[in-house]
């Protein structure tokens, strides 16, 4: 028999056709005809080379190699019908699923922590892998299964991919809470005037379009540190006079150690979203997960308009 070509739905007749021994009956449990059945039958016995069921004066009576199929062939489909069952239908408290989200270390901050928080009350057999986002080789990726989900803009994802909006993101400026010169509302010159922490994510640069957009109103700020992590500038703000401006989600609940307020002048937020691979789109396990997350940025949206 060759079973790289064996049609695994023959399997599924042979059993009810085991377990029946009737043509007739069988084709009911099946929903199917009685013509499709016995086709069915008629290339089993070519693919066993053995007659399997034989006519008798009631139904149909199973060969010596029928009789020995009928246990193995019912374990065999079981644990198939219980993998899909299990793929199906997901239980977060009994389930065992490692699952890789690549994204920046804000979003690390902001929803991957919250996150794995909830998923160890609700899910504790979910393991988490971070891995850092890189959008040249995100598709690969995933299509190796590397890759589970990506937290990012979606507009910039590569089109094959599935995408999902979560929320949009603004800038805060943010400073130590007692610090001297940063008021509720400051101008665009003092705002220039500050000493400023910028994130390049390449590492090393001065510039960002906040420059561009400070220089249409004729000023030009004081950049004393460019950082390659966002995680670190909180903490180096809380301890200085040093300033930034960073993703609010990034600094929220931080209150006790920092000043936030807004830019004095318009500044581009940016979209967060999740992507996904068709490959991963009807696992159970994999959507709950996303359906976790969106039900956990629901809630935290819930608590901001609260306050």
């Amino acid at each position: 028999m060759d079973t790289n070509r064996l049609d695994l739905n023959l399997l599924v007749t042979l059993e009810a056709l085991l377990v029946e021994q009737n043509v007739t009956k069988a084709a009911a449990r099946l929903h199917l005809s009685q013509p499709a059945v016995s086709a069915q039958l008629n290339r089993l016995r070519n693919e066993f080379d053995d007659l399997l069921l034989i006519p008798a004066q009631r139904g149909m009576t199973p060969t010596v190699k029928a009789i020995e199929l009928l246990d193995p062939l019912r374990q065999a489909l079981d644990q198939v019908r219980a993998t899909v069952a299990t793929h199906r239908h997901f239980d977060p408290a009994k389930a065992k699923l490692s699952f890789a989200i690549a994204c920046t270390d804000y979003l690390q901050a902001a929803l991957v922590e919250p996150l794995v928080m909830q998923l160890r009350t609700r899910a504790p057999g979910v393991r988490v892998a971070i891995r850092n986002l890189d959008l040249l080789q995100l598709e690969s990726q995933m299509e190796r299964g590397d890759v589970d989900l990506a937290l990012m803009t979606p507009q910039d994802a590569p089109p094959r991919l599935r995408t999902r909006h979560l929320f949009d993101e603004r800038y805060v400026l943010i400073g130590r809470r007692d610090h001297p010169r940063l008021r509720s509302k400051i101008t665009v010159k003092e705002f220039a005037q500050l000493e400023h922490v910028i994130v390049s994510l390449r590492g090393g640069d001065f510039v960002t379009p906040v420059d561009d957009a400070l220089g249409a109103f004729g000023q030009k700020r004081q950049v004393v540190l460019s950082a390659a992590s966002f995680l670190f500038v909180p903490e180096i703000v809380a301890r200085s006079e040093f300033v930034a401006l960073v993703p609010e989600r990034l600094v929220v609940g931080r209150a006790d150690k920092l000043k936030l307020i807004d830019c004095p002048f318009p500044i581009d937020g940016f979209a967060v979203g999740m992507v996904w691979h068709e490959r991963s789109h009807g696992h159970s396990g994999q959507r709950w997960i996303r359906e976790t997350i969106v039900s956990m940025i629901n809630a935290q949206a819930g608590a901001r308009r609260r306050r």
